[in-house]
């Protein structure tokens, strides 16, 4: 995924995971860090992370929340009550706080929120609530207020600040499909519905943002700026999220809601914003700006890998010492315990094996020094690695013999195995388990049992034979058929057949045999034997079985739209009403960029079927 991106910074909203769900491929990238905020109660909701890559970036400080209450790992002490050079400054105030609607703890229990520092600015891996319903409207709002008043505090304190993320508010008319049919449903003028809360609190933050009337006490002046708005400025249509329950991105009918907002003062820093609407995996695009390599500050131009990274560590944008792990935060994925001191396994197999005998100390050495780049001081990362490599230095040296540790281990095990041999398993009763005839199974394990012809046993124990009988009762070997229905002792003519049978085991003739021998005997030639299984047993159809079976799982034809004569497809009805948990067919297109249903286009046409009133059998 980085690869495909080419970023140095990739935020991430809505991971949807708990610290439990936390596996190497997300937490030990090789070459990158990551910070987590994740949530603290509701499972499988919200989450945040931002990723930077080591060779180019590294933060300074970093923090979980936007209002400083959170601890950050192992400390009982809040963000906002740390120490005076960890904190990042511009929490809240008690009255701002008040004013959120919302306790602080309860915003930040969502994982919705990390953020970084570096030198140059603070930025912000933000995801909103989204308007669902009215219970959430507190919530949503007061998370706003916190994150505007976070932000506006910052700029006072002459921080920069870049803003990312997932807002869930689109800013106006031009970054949303839907305003007209908005405004409409809910019965709004233009001003109306520019003046939405969280609408109106995001516009106040934004340069040139839409305000109707007065500001806001405390907004009086924009503090960010819209940077990829700022390089198309009259585009339409440049959506970052589309519903997937109506297929609405083939037709773009979307809305943006997805940004990356800057400081005012750092404008002229950015080269290039656009979003990736092509790259897909997700119901949302991803959105990028590219910094210029010189920015200008404080008269003069630097190098952004200057301002991206702790002092001393690029000068004039040439490195001048590597990073390591006393450049972690407490905050770093990697230093979560379950992944503290650990390597990726796709590293563990990159690693060359020792050449030979003589290079085998160098070997050793230069494995420390490459590794100590990254993890100078670090026993905890180093240490079982200096000790695998000590340990199979030694058995390359011992004796003055080449021999690995694992060939010595074994050739013991070789050794001590030839002579035990493992006895059969015996049951609790002390007989020996055999395996199981070839073609017999455990039970049915499919529906084709249903159709396959028995399988009888030769009485010596050889190869089972097909049944010539597809249908009634399976006699044991050596057990005359008999009918009980009448009476219950057998008749004279059959208690000889009975000792017939007993004195001569029955030989079983193929079926295609020409001339078979010792047939009498067989109760399955008899003719008495035939009109008893006719007398017993009900015959059905094989083919008309299965075909019973077939379509008794077969799902039924899909209906032809209209417009199109093409497949429909099914959804189920979730609004609350008569018809809630109802499957219907629908045209199986897209819709297009009007939101409706279009007659005669290429886009989804009227065709609208209940389930229940579908019948494919009777319509072909």
């Amino acid at each position: 995924m980085f690869d495909i991106l080419e970023a140095d910074i990739v935020v991430l909203q809505e991971t949807k995971i708990q610290r439990k769900d936390l596996v190497d491929d997300m937490v030990l990238v090789p070459g990158w860090d990551c910070y987590w905020s994740l949530p603290k109660h509701k499972k499988g909701y919200s989450g945040v992370v931002i990723y930077t890559r080591q060779s180019v970036c590294a933060p300074i400080r970093a923090e979980d929340g936007i209002t400083g209450t959170l601890c950050p790992p192992n400390s009982a002490k809040s963000f906002a009550e740390g120490p005076e050079d960890m904190q990042i400054g511009g929490y809240p105030t008690k009255a701002q706080l008040e004013a959120s609607r919302v306790d602080a703890t309860t915003l930040d229990s969502e994982g919705r929120c990390v953020i970084l520092e570096f030198p140059a600015f603070v930025l912000f891996g933000v995801y909103s609530p989204a308007t669902r319903d009215e219970t959430r409207d507190n919530f949503r709002l007061g998370f706003l207020d916190v994150l505007d008043a976070r932000i506006r505090n910052l700029a006072s304190l002459g921080k920069r600040v870049v803003l990312t993320g997932d807002f869930n508010v689109s800013r106006e008319e031009l970054d949303t499909a839907n305003a007209e049919a908005a405004m409409r449903k809910n019965g709004y003028t233009v001003d109306e519905y520019m003046s939405t809360p969280a609408r109106r609190m995001f516009n106040q933050l934004l340069e040139g943002g839409k305000v109707i009337g007065e500001r806001d006490q405390g907004r009086a002046s924009a503090v960010l700026w819209d940077i990829c708005r700022g390089f198309h400025p009259e585009r339409k249509g440049m959506f970052t999220c589309w519903e997937q329950k109506v297929n609405a991105r083939p037709g773009n009918y979307g809305s943006r809601i997805d940004y990356v907002l800057s400081s005012l003062d750092m404008k002229t820093w950015f080269s290039d914003s656009n979003i990736q609407e092509g790259l897909m995996g997700s119901d949302h695009c991803p959105v990028y700006a590219t910094i210029k390599d010189q920015v200008h500050i404080d008269g003069g131009n630097i190098h952004i890998l200057d301002l991206i990274n702790p002092h001393g560590m690029f000068l004039n944008g040439q490195r001048k010492r590597e990073y390591s792990t006393k450049d972690m935060l407490p905050m770093s994925g990697r230093l979560i315990p379950e992944f503290d001191g650990r390597r990726n396994i796709k590293d563990m197999f990159a690693r060359k094996p020792l050449p030979d005998l003589q290079s085998a100390t160098v070997a050793l050495q230069r494995t420390q020094i490459s590794y100590g780049e990254h993890a100078e001081s670090d026993d905890r990362t180093c240490g079982p690695i200096y000790q695998a490599d000590a340990v199979e230095a030694k058995c390359l040296t011992k004796g003055g013999s080449v021999e690995s540790a694992a060939s010595a281990t074994n050739k013991k095990r070789t050794h001590a195995g030839a002579s035990a041999q493992k006895p059969p398993k015996r049951s609790k009763l002390g007989v020996v388990s055999l395996s199981p005839l070839p073609g017999t199974g455990k039970g049915q394990q499919n529906l084709k049992g249903f159709f396959t012809a028995a399988t009888v046993l030769q009485p010596d124990g050889g190869t089972p034979l097909p049944s010539t009988r597809t249908h009634g009762p399976i006699h044991r070997f050596n057990e005359p058929a008999i009918d009980f229905s009448s009476n219950c002792s057998p008749s004279p003519r059959q208690k000889n057949d009975m000792k017939s049978s007993a004195a001569d085991p029955p030989s079983m003739a193929p079926a295609n045999d020409p001339n078979p021998t010792n047939t009498s005997s067989s109760h399955l030639s008899r003719p008495e034997s035939a009109s008893l299984i006719k007398d017993t047993d009900t015959v059905h159809d094989p083919i008309q079985t299965k075909e019973s079976w077939s379509k008794l799982f077969t799902r039924p034809a899909a209906p032809r739209c209209e417009s199109h004569n093409e497949p429909c497809k099914t959804m189920l009805t979730k609004k609350n009403g008569f018809n809630r948990g109802r499957s219907f067919w629908i045209c199986a297109r897209p819709l297009g960029p009007t939101g409706d249903k279009e007659k005669n286009s290429q886009w989804r046409c009227h065709t609208f079927i209940w389930c229940s009133d579908w019948n494919s059998a009777v319509m072909d």
